[in-house]
């Protein structure tokens, strides 16, 4: 691991991975930008994740596609892993998954705009792909957020 992200103080980069069994918020872990100085869109495609039905306790499988623009932290990419895999035995709608996820990224680093879309494979016949989006309010990024939505 390079000094600059040694000082940044990430816990799980260049470490053996450890899985948790429950959804863990807390593993996720930041660095900062830097590029804060311009817009550019950062883009994570988690085709392996995995979750239970909170009615059944069947697994159900999905790529999720999380799109940010970033402002002073990103999210480290194998804590986002991490976190990922942390509701692997969590007992959540698709709908709650992604506003859940959605949700703990905002609050984990604050992003100009991020969305976050779940691609569930088939269950029944039917797939679901739920759709959550947060521009900063007051900001261009809102306004970004609401065209994007109502074009979504």
């Amino acid at each position: 691991m390079s000094d600059t992200r040694k000082n940044e103080g990430l816990q799980a980069l260049g470490k053996e991975s450890k899985y948790s069994d429950n959804y863990t918020p807390e593993v996720l872990e930041t660095f900062e930008n830097k590029h804060q100085d311009n817009d550019y869109w950062v883009q994570f495609n988690c085709p392996e994740f995995t979750t239970l039905c909170p009615i059944t306790g069947q697994p159900d499988f999905a790529e999720i596609v999380i799109k940010y623009i970033p402002d002073v932290r990103m999210v480290e990419s194998k804590s986002l892993k991490l976190y990922l895999f942390s509701f692997r035995n969590h007992g959540d709608f698709h709908e709650d998954c992604v506003n859940t996820i959605m949700k703990d990224l905002i609050r984990l680093m604050d992003p100009k705009y991020i969305e976050v879309t779940g691609l569930f494979t088939p269950r029944g016949g039917i797939s679901i792909h739920p759709y959550a989006n947060y521009g900063r309010p007051g900001t261009r990024y809102e306004q970004l957020a609401q065209k994007r939505f109502e074009n979504h």
